[in-house]
């Protein structure tokens, strides 16, 4: 079970330590051995595997497409349906959606498998839990959206989204700069830290649910073995738990993308 999987933090004297941030951090790769975050570690090569997993589901699924599907040729359908109709359609519109589906596919499915990763065992790396993928994702986010906004107002996007209809005219210098300030610096903030907190926190607990049974059932006596079972099945319940919020986050940034994407091209704000 991956509880009992991850390390037990302890000292020689029987004290349990809580696991820390340095405890998640592994050695890279390439150099072997070196210091984390000097080199090509797991978390990159997790990202390079999810990439190509996701192409090649993508890719078979469709390659022998039948009127009649069959069970892999449906779940690809299916995958990409969800998406594009639940997503993309319902959020932008039926007129304009349809070449923003690609990017919102994309999306979800690098988000949801890089989050399963931390799930998985022996992987057990939620590679969005290192701040540096979901900063890289919502700055792709940001620059799509301003680009469309350009695209499609010109010159007039600020004024779409710093200036809302039907505001008076008293209060409007004040709404102006709460706009400008939640639109263009506290939303790619929010919409990265959003996705990295809630995937590093639940990381964090299972390894503290993990760490603490593990000690209870190798250090403890009587109760205190009673009571790693307890925390055991905590343990278990969050990874659960945590598995459906890896599905919801990556549902979260996709359906919040679309969001963005339908307000730079509208017409009011």
């Amino acid at each position: 079970m991956i509880a009992l999987a991850l390390p037990a933090s302890t000292s020689q004297d029987g004290v349990f330590h809580a696991p820390k941030l340095e405890d998640l951090h592994l050695p890279e790769i390439l150099p072997w051995g070196a210091e984390y975050g000097t080199g090509f570690g797991k978390q990159m090569l997790l990202v390079l595997i999810s990439v190509a997993l996701i192409s090649w589901f993508f890719m078979a699924s469709s390659k022998k497409g039948k009127l009649v599907p069959g069970k892999f040729q449906f779940l690809g359908e299916q995958a990409y349906s969800f998406v594009r109709n639940g997503v993309a359609k319902d959020v932008i519109g039926e007129r304009e959606f349809k070449r923003f589906v690609p990017i919102l596919v994309t999306f979800f499915f690098f988000i949801l498998v890089n989050n399963l990763f931390g799930s998985i065992p022996l992987l057990q790396l939620p590679t969005t839990s290192h701040v540096a993928t979901p900063y890289a994702l919502a700055g792709i986010v940001y620059l799509y959206w301003i680009f469309l906004g350009f695209q499609r107002h010109g010159g007039k996007f600020f004024k779409v989204m710093t200036v809302p209809s039907g505001v008076p005219k008293v209060i409007l210098p004040l709404i102006i700069i709460i706009e400008i300030i939640s639109n263009f610096f506290v939303r790619p903030i929010t919409h990265s830290l959003r996705l990295f907190a809630t995937m590093l926190s639940g990381h964090l607990i299972i390894a503290l649910a993990g760490a603490g049974s593990s000690f209870l059932f190798l250090e403890g006596d009587g109760l205190m073995k009673g009571l790693g079972v307890l925390t055991l099945a905590g343990g278990v319940g969050m990874y659960l738990f945590e598995i459906l919020i890896q599905v919801l986050q990556a549902y979260v940034f996709t359906l919040l993308t679309a969001i963005y994407i339908q307000g730079s091209i509208s017409d009011a704000h």
